[in-house]
């Protein structure tokens, strides 16, 4: 369930960088779009569905403040790096990247919010 809630996250998240950032939005502004965009939808799936207790879903206070940890510090990498492509090679550069970029970044988030958020 993981991995479909991350696809999903994924082409939202990379959709809305490259629609934004193509109609001007600076790189910065777009990533936060999309990994906001993303991060709500795989919030709820994740904590309804695929790291629920028996059934019952994990999305308590405590599990919010969790992801929003995790998620704002696997933003500013993300954010970093594809400013950094952006910056020293091109916009399409970034835009190439950002798919790469958020699928290494979820295994880090699989592992994290499995031994951490959803606990």
């Amino acid at each position: 369930m993981f991995l479909l809630v991350g696809l999903a996250q994924l082409a939202i998240d990379t959709s809305v960088f490259i629609c934004s950032t193509a109609l001007g939005v600076p790189v910065v502004a777009g990533n936060l779009l999309g990994r906001v965009s993303g991060a709500t939808l795989g919030f709820w799936l994740n904590g309804r569905h695929t790291f629920a207790d028996n059934g019952q879903p994990r999305l308590s206070p405590r599990h919010q403040w969790r992801f929003a940890l995790m998620w704002l510090s696997l933003t500013a990498v993300s954010t970093l790096v594809l400013h950094m492509a952006a910056s020293r090679l091109s916009l399409q550069s970034a835009w190439m990247a950002k798919p790469v970029v958020e699928a290494v970044l979820a295994i880090m988030s699989f592992m994290i919010s499995r031994n951490w958020v959803y606990r």
